[in-house]
C-alpha cells in the first residue's frame, strides 16, 4: 500500500503541467548557466593574468633614500578568480580587483562590476541563483496542494477510509513528490557538469570535486526545506487556491525580501565608515605630519649661522647637521602616524565586522540566507574569501612597511645613494590562504545546522497538524 501510494504520487506529478515546467527549467537553466559562468570565469582569469603582467611586480625596485610620494602605489595584491565561481559568483565581482600598497595605507582597485555596471543591475544568473530562487518556488508549487487539494476534492477522506495510517500517507506524498523533483534536477546537473568538463573545467581535482559534491547535497537539503514549507501550508489550509497564494507570498518574503532587509536593518542599527573615508583620514593625517616636519626643519635652518649680510650658509656639512637633528622628529612623527593609522584600521574593521555579523544574524531567519552563506563558502566566493583576501592585504602591507616604508626619509636635505646598498626590491605579494573542506564545514556549521533544523522542524509541524486535523 505504501509503495502504491508513492507510485500514485509520482504519476500524479509526472502527468501534471508543473512537471513539464520543472523539466524545462532543469534542462535549460542548469547546463546553460554553468556554461555561461565558466566562460565568464575564463575571461576573468585572462583579465587577472593581464593585470598582473602589466603591474610587473617581479621587477619593481625602490630607493628608500629618495623621496617617495605617499600616495604612489609601489605594489599591488591582485585577486585571482576561483574556478568554483562557476557555481556561485558570490562576492567575486564586488571585491576590489586589487589592493594598492602606499605609504598612506592600502588603496582598493575597482571591482569587476565597475567595467559593466549596467549588466549587474539585473543581478547574477548562476547555479546558486537557480537553486535558491527558481527551484525553491517550484518546490512550493509541487507541495502546496499535497493535502489541501485532496481534502478539497474529497479524495483524502476516501483514501484514509481504507485504514491507511496518516503518517504513511503523508510520507508517501513527500517521498513521491521529492523523487519526481530531484531526479530531473540531478540529471540536468550531471549534464551541466559534463558540459563543464568538455570545456576544460578541472572537476577531477581534489580541491574541487568534494566541494561540488557538498554543494549538491546542500542544494538537495535546501529543496527539502521548501518541500516541508509547502507541506505545512497544505496541511493548515483547506483550499488549494488559498494555499497557492499563501505559498507564493511566503516565498516572496523568505527568498526576496527578508535576506535583504536584514542587512538594511544592520546598517541602521550599527553604521560603519567606508574604506575610502578611512584612507582620506590617513592622507590628511600624513599631510599634517609633513607640514609639522617642514616647520621643524625651517626652525632648525633658521638657527644655523649666517654671514655678515644675514644670509644662511647652507653647505654640505650644515645640511648633514640639519638631517641629523631632524631624525628624532621624523621618527617621532612616523611612530605617531603608524599609531593613528593602526587605530583607524582597528576601528574600521571592528565597525564593519559588527555590522556584517548583525546583518548575517538577522538574515538567517530564512533558509535562503543559510544556503547562500554555505554555498559561497564551499565555492570560495563568500565571506571567508573576502576575509582571507583582506587579511592577506594587511599582511602584505605590514611586510612592505617593515622592508621599505619605515626606511624612507622625507625631509633629508642631502641624500646619499649607493646602488649596491640602497636599492630595495619590492616584497612579493603573499598567496591567499585556501581553507580545507573540513575547515569550511566547521566555519559554516551554523548554516548546515539551520538547514537541517528547518527541514526537521517544519516536517514535524506538518505531521503533527495532519494527525490532529479532521478529515
Amino acid at each position: 500500500m505504501f509503495v502504491t501510494l508513492i507510485q500514485k504520487e509520482i504519476m500524479h506529478h509526472i502527468l501534471s503541467v508543473r512537471f513539464v515546467a520543472l523539466l524545462l527549467m532543469c534542462l535549460l537553466l542548469i547546463p546553460l548557466t554553468l556554461s555561461i559562468s565558466y566562460r565568464n570565469y575564463q575571461q576573468n582569469l585572462v583579465d587577472y593574468q593581464e593585470a598582473v603582467k602589466l603591474a610587473n611586480i617581479e621587477e619593481t625596485t625602490v630607493n628608500p633614500k629618495q623621496s617617495l610620494d605617499p600616495e604612489i602605489e609601489v605594489s599591488k595584491l591582485f585577486l585571482k578568480p576561483t574556478p568554483l565561481s562557476v557555481f556561485a559568483n558570490g562576492l567575486g565581482d564586488a571585491l576590489p580587483s586589487y589592493f594598492g600598497m602606499t605609504r598612506n595605507g592600502i588603496t582598493q582597485g575597482p571591482p569587476s562590476m565597475f567595467s559593466a555596471p549596467v549588466s549587474h543591475l539585473l543581478g547574477h544568473l548562476d547555479f546558486l541563483f537557480v537553486v535558491g530562487t527558481v527551484f525553491s518556488l517550484l518546490a512550493l508549487l509541487f507541495t502546496f496542494d499535497a493535502v489541501a487539494g485532496e481534502r478539497e476534492t474529497g479524495t483524502l477522506r476516501v483514501t484514509l477510509a481504507n485504514a491507511l495510517p496518516r503518517d504513511r500517507f503523508l510520507v508517501g506524498k513527500l517521498v513521491g513528490g521529492y523523487l519526481v523533483f530531484v531526479v530531473p534536477f540531478l540529471v540536468s546537473f550531471l549534464f551541466g557538469l559534463l558540459a563543464l568538463v568538455w570545456q576544460g573545467f578541472p572537476l577531477g581535482e581534489s580541491e574541487i570535486f568534494p566541494r561540488v559534491l557538498s554543494l549538491t547535497f546542500a542544494s538537495l537539503l535546501y529543496i527539502a526545506v521548501f518541500f516541508a514549507i509547502g507541506t505545512v501550508i497544505s496541511t493548515y489550509l483547506d483550499s488549494a487556491k488559498t494555499a497557492l497564494i499563501v505559498a507564493f507570498t511566503l516565498w516572496v518574503f523568505a527568498v526576496l525580501i527578508i535576506p535583504r532587509v536584514g542587512f538594511l536593518a544592520a546598517k541602521l542599527i550599527s553604521p560603519a565608515r567606508t574604506s575610502q573615508s578611512v584612507y582620506m583620514e590617513k592622507t590628511a593625517m600624513r599631510d599634517d605630519f609633513d607640514a609639522a616636519l617642514s616647520a621643524e626643519k625651517k626652525k632648525i635652518v633658521m638657527e644655523m649661522p649666517a654671514d655678515k649680510h644675514g644670509t644662511r650658509i647652507i653647505a654640505g656639512e650644515i645640511l648633514n647637521e640639519v638631517d641629523e637633528r631632524m631624525k628624532p622628529f621624523e621618527e617621532e612623527y612616523r611612530l605617531k602616524f603608524r599609531e593613528h593609522a593602526n587605530k583607524l584600521d582597528r576601528d574600521y574593521k571592528r565597525e564593519t565586522e559588527r555590522q556584517e555579523q548583525l546583518g548575517e544574524t538577522l538574515s538567517r531567519i530564512t533558509p535562503t540566507s543559510s544556503l547562500i552563506y554555505l554555498a559561497t563558502n564551499l565555492t570560495q566566493t563568500g565571506k571567508r574569501k573576502k576575509r582571507n583576501y583582506f587579511q592577506a592585504g594587511e599582511r602584505y602591507y605590514d611586510e612592505l612597511y617593515r622592508d621599505l616604508f619605515s626606511k624612507i626619509v622625507d625631509n633629508a636635505s642631502a641624500r646619499s645613494w649607493n646602488p649596491k646598498t640602497d636599492i630595495v626590491k619590492i616584497t612579493q605579494p603573499p598567496p591567499l590562504e585556501t581553507p580545507t573542506l573540513g575547515e569550511t564545514f566547521r566555519q559554516s556549521m551554523v548554516d548546515v545546522l539551520l538547514l537541517c533544523f528547518f527541514a526537521v522542524v517544519l516536517t514535524t509541524v506538518a505531521f503533527l497538524k495532519f494527525f490532529r486535523s479532521d478529515i
